[in-house]
């Protein structure tokens, strides 16, 4: 029995030891400053990094700071390394793998965009330890390293929310490029092969000087010297300036749109507000307040699809949004809060939600959640009851 107990002990010290593990590793964790000074750290380890790789390409420093960027690499390497194996450890206590087998909640996480990127950052450089070749092709893996920053950064999680947001459009835009470009190599091939058969003899030959064209690079290597072709080279110009606008256009509105929905601050008056925080104190509200992001919602902006995963929580600061039930519509006003059902239960989304009016909404990650309904009982008792309320209105 004594032996069982102790088992059963040292498991939940375990887990005790790995949920602070995450809090440490993930941004906007529950009350841990630890949080932030190992996420500094880590960005400024990973520009250091990048540094050291472009200075080293030139032979004048390499030579004289070698022992300098040697240590710089073993150090990163080692420091990558642990985060990579911290991250597999704790993937279980990520919200999308609560409900998950830890073994499958690590695999989810080795085979997902951020697991791949870390992975490769090291790997390569072990097996180079144990497996000795040439060392060049190297730099490209120590240069993926860069991609670390989008789990520290936010500008570039902006930037990165602004690309997938507009994925569908995106691709649009290459399909449409690739289409021009087999057009203008299909026209530029019959009118230039007989006097450029070696440029432009054969289709795919004529789709490099296509590409660059559109591409509005103009390398120079391969033009039309007839007078049809260059009719057709400046048709393609023209249509290779809109290709150009085109995709900078769609990015650059989707990331302004996304600094937009950020344009109003979070204010401790704001959050005192909510029902569901009017009993905490004052620093307790400030811990909270550290957690909320802001976004900005225009009238018929859909804000949560019936269908979706559940990663976060909305409160209503200001506006009015409608929730649209299987039978029946409800609408909420600033005070009141949803998405709470598919955090709690790791379900999709049971309903669609879109704004009404202009809303100013505060969103609180999931991992947040959970940790404040367990840090505070006040908080879990609330949310379970507006659970259940909704519950049986449903």
């Amino acid at each position: 029995m004594k032996r069982a107990g102790a088992k059963t002990e040292g498991r939940a010290e375990l887990v005790f030891l790995r949920h602070r593990l995450y809090e440490i590793l993930e941004p906007g964790a529950v009350g841990h400053r630890s949080a932030l000074v190992v996420n500094r750290f880590l960005m400024i380890l990973i520009v250091i990094n990048l540094t050291a790789v472009t200075l080293e390409s030139v032979p004048s420093i390499e030579s004289r700071y070698r022992v300098l960027f040697s240590a710089i690499e073993a150090v990163s390497l080692i420091v990558f390394t642990i985060e990579y194996i911290s991250r597999v450890w704790i993937a279980p206590e990520h919200t999308p793998y609560l409900h998950f087998p830890a073994w499958r909640a690590r695999m989810n996480y080795m085979a997902s965009a951020e697991g791949i990127v870390d992975l490769l950052a090291v790997l390569p450089f072990w097996l180079a330890v144990f497996f000795p070749a040439d060392l060049r092709f190297l730099t490209v893996f120590r240069f993926i390293r860069f991609l670390k920053l989008a789990r520290h950064s936010a500008a570039m999680r902006s930037l990165l929310n602004a690309i997938y947001s507009e994925r569908r459009a995106l691709f649009g835009g290459i399909v449409i490029l690739i289409g021009t470009m087999m057009i203008a190599a299909s026209i530029m091939h019959l009118v230039e092969k007989d006097v450029q058969p070696d440029k432009f003899g054969t289709i795919p030959d004529a789709m490099w000087w296509a590409i660059v064209t559109l591409g509005t690079v103009g390398y120079g290597d391969v033009v039309p010297i007839t007078p049809l072709g260059k009719f057709v080279a400046g048709v393609t110009i023209l249509f290779g300036l809109m290709m150009v606008a085109l995709p900078v256009g769609i990015i650059a509105t989707a990331f302004a749109n996304e600094i937009h929905r950020r344009d109003f601050v979070v204010t401790w008056n704001m959050v005192a507000r909510f029902p569901l925080f009017s009993e905490l104190n004052a620093a307790e509200i400030a811990d909270i307040l550290k957690l909320l992001r802001a976004q900005t919602y225009e009238p018929g902006e859909v804000i949560i699809r019936r269908g979706e995963p559940g990663h976060s929580i909305y409160f209503v600061a200001a506006g009015e949004v409608e929730i649209e039930l299987p039978k029946k519509r409800v609408r909420l006003d600033a005070g009141h809060f949803f998405g709470e059902m598919a955090v709690l239960k790791n379900t999709k989304r049971t309903a669609t939600v879109a704004a009404v009016s202009r809303s100013n909404l505060l969103i609180l990650d999931a991992h947040d959640l959970h940790a404040l309904m367990e840090r505070d009982p006040r908080i879990a008792e609330r949310v379970n009851e507006v659970v259940r309320k909704r519950e049986a209105e449903v």
